[in-house]
């Protein structure tokens, strides 16, 4: 079975980069790419297809959920798991509204936590 590969969209590059450690740590996860914002998200979802997605909700230009809703618009669409610093639900009803698998906030991120929601996610 190969790595289930991931797609790290975020604005703010310590988060990329401590992200990108979490997926490299946790077997059976690998990085696909890495986007600075929504319309690299769109673009790099298309040309590498990841199987997962970990989308930042505030973005310059395009937003998480609107780069969200056009991935979803493509071909063979990744899941997407829509992240944020804010601790608040707020955004979990309009990410799954635009498509993602769920809302999880950024301090929650952990490898045990990518590999619940893969496994969630996959019916695995």
């Amino acid at each position: 079975m190969s790595d289930v590969r991931v797609l790290i969209v975020d604005d703010q590059v310590p988060f990329r980069e401590a992200s990108r450690m979490v997926v490299e740590m946790t077997d059976g996860f690998e990085v696909a790419g890495e986007a600075a914002n929504g319309e690299e998200a769109v673009e790099l979802a298309e040309r590498v297809e990841p199987d997962l997605v970990l989308m930042d909700v505030q973005m310059p230009g395009i937003d998480g959920l609107e780069a969200t809703r056009r991935i979803m618009g493509l071909a063979e669409p990744p899941r997407v798991l829509v992240m944020s610093t804010h601790e608040s639900g707020s955004y979990e009803e309009p990410a799954l509204a635009a498509g993602a698998i769920g809302f999880l906030p950024k301090s929650s991120f952990s490898m045990d936590a990518l590999e619940a929601v893969w496994a969630e996610a996959s019916g695995a």
